[in-house]
């Protein structure tokens, strides 16, 4: 498994009591007791007091769960949809027909790769126009046949490639977001890992947004911030901290509506926990949602979007 830098102490405990394991000898059976304490007030402590940059870090951890690990582990039965009867049939959106807790629904999620080839299938989860234009596809499929939508955000943002301008990226994701917000079923979208720019908004206008406690949203990426305003990618730890693109500040600032909590040491540890955290938290919203009427449903979405960034006069 990767590690970042600050979970370094961390893993040099863990690697002291694999070793002292693996002596097999009963006499060490309190100290690796006394160690395994220590890794776990270590790793609340750590992550207790993580910076922006380091959840911005966190988000983008190569070993975290991506879409198709929640689905395998939170829908009985899914089956994945393609193309966008269009084009072609973009890789780094996934999508499809699932049964979540015995209720039908359509998924839709960025999808990105672990290994070179992998990621270059799924071009690092970042959509081209035919990735967007497959999520409206499946988004009036849902509304068509009255099913609630569920989103997973993962993307530092659209691909903005000449092709990708070409076939029209800018329209693909202004078309769904104008779609999404009169869509007449349910929508909750749970940011999963990074959510960049268009790219991850393209996907999520929903009646409620949720973040997993260590993912991001933002309009940009603290290093392109960064580039623009001091020209110099390094002031990315100062980026991040005005961006308030923490699950933390988005809630504090109305932008989402619930924080996931992540297993100890966050999703990447504990796919099987994260997954079992993020059922319980869609599960609650949806059937909350689930008992409003489609122009209820289409109305608290468009003043949920319509209140973002509001003035009030005399704060």
């Amino acid at each position: 498994m990767a590690y970042l830098d600050f979970e370094k102490p961390i893993i040099e405990l863990q690697e002291k009591i694999k070793e002292l394991k693996s002596l097999g000898s009963e006499t060490l059976k309190d100290q690796i007791e006394e160690l395994e304490g220590k890794v776990q007030q270590l790793t609340a402590d750590i992550f207790k007091n993580l910076t922006p940059i380091q959840k911005t870090r966190l988000a983008r951890h190569p070993d975290r769960p991506y879409t198709l690990d929640y689905a395998e582990r939170i829908f009985e039965f899914y089956e994945e949809l393609h193309g966008d009867r269009l084009y072609s049939d973009d890789r780094a959106i996934v999508g499809g027909l699932a049964k979540f807790k015995g209720i039908s629904v359509v998924f839709v999620g960025h999808q990105k790769g672990r290994s070179v080839d992998e990621n270059m299938e799924r071009n690092f989860g970042m959509a081209h126009p035919e990735g967007y234009r497959k999520a409206l596809r499946l988004f009036k499929l849902a509304e068509k046949l009255s099913l609630p939508i569920i989103t997973f955000i993962d993307t530092p943002g659209a691909y903005p490639g000449i092709g990708a301008e070409e076939r029209g990226q800018a329209e693909a994701i202004a078309r769904n977001l104008m779609e999404m917000a009169f869509l007449k079923v349910p929508v909750v979208a749970v940011v999963i890992g990074e959510g960049g720019s268009g790219g991850a908004l393209g996907i999520g206008v929903a009646n409620r947004v949720l973040m997993m406690e260590y993912s991001i949203y933002s309009v940009i990426s603290p290093e392109g911030c960064a580039s623009i305003l001091w020209r110099d990618s390094g002031q990315a730890p100062k980026a991040a901290e005005a961006l308030k693109l923490t699950a933390q500040d988005l809630l504090s600032l109305g932008v989402i509506d619930e924080i996931i909590p992540e297993p100890l040491g966050g999703a990447h540890r504990d796919f099987d926990g994260a997954a079992r955290n993020l059922s319980d938290y869609v599960l609650k919203h949806l059937r909350e949602l689930m008992k409003l009427s489609p122009e209820q449903l289409v109305e608290q979405r468009y003043k949920k979007f319509r209140s973002m960034g509001v003035v009030v006069e005399g704060l």
